[in-house]
């Protein structure tokens, strides 16, 4: 029955496939573009706040999801968020429902959908005058494209709201003719958006003759510390993982840095140079790693940050650099929302007719720690300065299984997480 419907393909740093079994009559290409223009940032602060709860919550629902499948563990919420409510925006029925449910989404549509246009010019604004790890300028990119089967039928509200809340027009491939040309472009947009660190977001096959649509986000970030680690203070260290020890660079610092612990955790906050966005680094008690993840939801985490104040800390940290690659397709399943992924999905908000269903969501995410700062990237397809201070300071010392969560300031918007159990 499956290879009877059509397939979805959705990328931002994650990827769906959505696809057609029979060609429908070609109209004018013309017509599968919107004459929207982006809209103007209009949504409301608690919409925003709303929407950036939501996709906390989410993140909080996936990590426990993957985490199961063990090992390190790094992606990025906000571009799962982001594919998926541009997949969202047609879907109707059981499937918006199940889809409004498993991914947090609270607000009505159109303004859930203005809520995430709003986000998106706010951190398009972030780091004017900063740096980025590398020495060149501080970069936060975060960019759509929608990718369309030549001569296929897409309804206008559906190119509207995509083009309006978005950016996303509407990119004519003809999958039919030749899918891998077809998937070659897609990969080659992510890597020109992710500055090459996500190069083959859609594998060999991801997409074929039956694609119709591929929704794609891509998100970079590229950032130096507020308070740099020094190369000198370096030193090679024992990080004593889940599954044994390794010797690993180990960067030292004292700081004053917003801090908090409590009786089965350490946590520090990181800034970013600007001190607009920061790395939250959580570091459970020795031994209790695991019961702590069991614990560990969206109420936790603002827990954490509310408890946090300004400390002169010690901090030790690992040098590191990850790479993750998902599918979620299984994992959004089982969190509430089959019907996207099978016979039954209902996505007649973009064709007028129920013939698309969502085969994969999948998601590449890079993350490389250094003393200069933080470079993160990710796709998805749906396919202080302290003074001479003198008081002793906290030790944190992260030669063990932690958590890290990259977040902006002013919004909370929960960009990238991660779980580094091995190094």
């Amino acid at each position: 029955m499956r290879d009877l419907l059509s397939r979805l393909v959705i990328v931002i740093a994650l990827i769906s496939i959505i696809g057609c079994s029979a060609a429908p009559a070609a109209p004018d290409a013309a017509s599968a573009q919107s004459a929207k223009e982006r809209a103007v940032a209009t949504a409301v602060d608690s919409d925003v706040h709303e929407a950036t709860r939501g996709n906390a919550a989410l993140a909080l629902d996936l990590y426990r999801q993957l985490r199961r499948e063990g090992g390190n563990l790094f992606f990025s919420p906000h571009s799962i968020s982001l594919a998926l409510a541009m997949t969202y925006a047609g879907a109707r029925g059981t499937t918006a429902t199940e889809m409004a449910e498993t991914l947090h989404y609270t607000l009505p549509s159109e303004r859930l959908h203005a809520a995430f246009n709003t986000l998106d010019q706010l951190l398009a604004q972030r780091g004017a005058d900063a740096q980025g790890q590398d020495g060149e300028g501080f970069r936060l990119t975060i960019a759509n494209a929608v990718w369309g089967q030549t001569g296929f039928p897409f309804l206008e509200p559906f190119l509207d709201t995509l083009a309006e809340h978005y950016g996303a027009g509407m990119r004519l491939v003809d999958y039919e003719a030749d899918a891998e040309a077809a998937r070659r472009t897609i990969n080659a947009w992510v890597s020109d958006e992710t500055e090459e660190r996500i190069t083959e977001l859609l594998g060999p096959g991801a997409v074929d003759a039956a694609t119709r649509l591929v929704l794609t986000n891509a998100i970079y970030f590229n950032a130096a510390w507020a308070y740099p680690f020094q190369e000198h203070a370096t030193e090679e260290g024992t990080f004593y993982g889940l599954w044994g020890e390794a010797r690993v660079p180990l960067m030292h610092q004292t700081t004053r840095l917003r801090y908090a612990e409590g009786a089965d955790y350490q946590a520090v906050e990181l800034p970013y140079d600007g001190h607009e966005l920061a790395m939250t680094i959580v570091l459970p008690a020795e031994g209790a790693f695991e019961a702590f993840e069991e614990s560990l939801d969206a109420e936790r985490v603002a827990e954490i940050a509310g408890a946090m104040e300004a400390t002169r800390v010690a901090l030790t940290l690992p040098r590191y650099e990850l790479e993750t690659e998902l599918s979620l397709a299984d994992t959004l399943a089982a969190l509430g929302m089959p019907s996207a992924f099978g016979a039954d999905a209902d996505f007649a908000g973009m064709t007028g007719t129920r013939d698309l269903f969502i085969s994969d969501v999948l998601h590449k995410a890079f993350v490389s720690v250094d003393e200069a700062g933080t470079e993160a990237a990710a796709a998805t397809a749906v396919v202080m300065a302290g003074g001479a201070a003198i008081d002793e300071p906290v030790a944190m010392v992260v030669d063990r299984p932690f958590l890290t969560l990259i977040h902006d300031l002013e919004t909370g918007a929960l960009l990238f997480v991660g779980r580094i159990v091995d190094l």
